[in-house]
């Protein structure tokens, strides 16, 4: 069997003998054409990119945010495109493993988010696929800004308020999450390390009924997708008290950042990115990554995600490629210094 890859000393030194004698004179001239041939071909191909449907899949439950987004966008890549762009939703770690299953031709991409991109790897060591082994970047889609939201039986109206309570009352206060190790988790002990409070997790089997436990005053607070929670804000069943990026919410453009409500250094932010199986010809990586790029460029597609609470925000592949590893040694941190972990 031949090795699918020649070392730079070993390839000089096969070509200068091939000069010398005559037999090695007609194999490097077939391998070279073969090599040709091969890099034509990968090229053309991306040329061409696509001549039949694309299936994107979301490994999250159809309606979730992440899926509400990448339908939007998925449109608009069929209409660049002409051909079908499908959204196949399967949930959990089978959607991560069908894509890895999947030839390297970009027909079949994944929306990863960085819950099971960068931290998942980092609080178990069983999971059923490697990020940095079985898929290359492509480019960031949408930014769901986190916000911080109180159910109004708990009188609690900024963040000051929350922590005078949450200090005074240590282990007594309680948060909603959609299971350890999601981003309401996370987000959370990052609250709780910024602020020297103590609180206590309430996992639930996904975000809708931890949001709607949270909105039915079962549970005192939560941190949750701008999307996932705005339709109970605007109806008053939750008191929105910070949102935990950098920028205020365009949604909620009143609601103070966390750093600007005090709890300086501060910052999060629920990111999905489109991943391809590792494999994938880079011509064709950057030109999918375009096509992405422009359909986030286009302003209706840009309304209609802010309508959704949902920010557009393009990368190409390599400043996707940065931002991971600068997202992977933040939570990296924050893993080893709460000692947190799935196993």
């Amino acid at each position: 069997m031949i090795s699918k890859t020649i070392d730079a000393a070993s390839w000089v030194c096969f070509s200068r003998n091939a000069f010398r004698y005559p037999i090695l004179q007609r194999v490097s001239a077939g391998l070279v054409s073969g090599v040709l041939l091969w890099v034509v071909s990968l090229s053309a191909q991306a040329a061409q990119f696509p001549e039949k449907p694309v299936r994107i899949v979301v490994p999250f439950p159809a309606g979730a945010a992440a899926d509400t987004a990448m339908r939007v966008v998925a449109r608009k890549l069929s209409d660049q495109w002409r051909q079908p762009v499908v959204v196949d939703n399967r949930p959990g770690a089978h959607g991560f493993q069908s894509v890895t299953a999947s030839p390297a031709d970009g027909y079949t991409l994944l929306l990863g988010a960085g819950s099971g991109m960068v931290t998942a790897p980092l609080l178990s060591s069983k999971l059923a696929y490697n990020p940095s082994r079985d898929f290359v970047p492509v480019g960031r889609v949408v930014i769901n800004i986190p916000i911080l939201t109180t159910h109004p039986s708990l009188n609690v109206r900024t963040v000051q308020e929350l922590v005078e309570l949450a200090r005074k009352n240590p282990g007594q206060l309680n948060y909603s999450t959609s299971g350890n190790g999601s981003p309401g988790h996370l987000s959370m002990e990052m609250f709780q390390a910024a602020t020297g409070t103590r609180m206590v997790q309430i996992p639930y089997k996904g975000g809708g009924p931890a949001v709607n436990e949270l909105a039915g005053g079962h549970v005192q607070l939560g941190m949750n997708a701008v999307p996932s929670v705005a339709p109970h804000i605007k109806g008053g069943k939750l008191v929105p008290i910070a949102v935990a990026s950098a920028k205020r919410s365009r949604a909620f453009p009143n609601v103070p950042t966390m750093a600007e409500a005090g709890v300086k250094g501060f910052e999060y932010d629920i990111w999905y990115a489109l991943f391809a199986p590792t494999g994938t010809p880079a011509d064709l990586v950057n030109r999918i990554s375009k096509a992405l790029a422009a359909a986030l460029g286009d302003p209706e597609i840009a309304s209609q995600l802010l309508a959704q609470g949902a920010e557009p925000a393009p990368t190409t592949p390599q400043e996707l490629a940065r931002f991971i590893q600068e997202d992977t040694a933040r939570w990296a941190k924050l893993v080893k210094e709460r000692n947190l972990k799935l196993d």
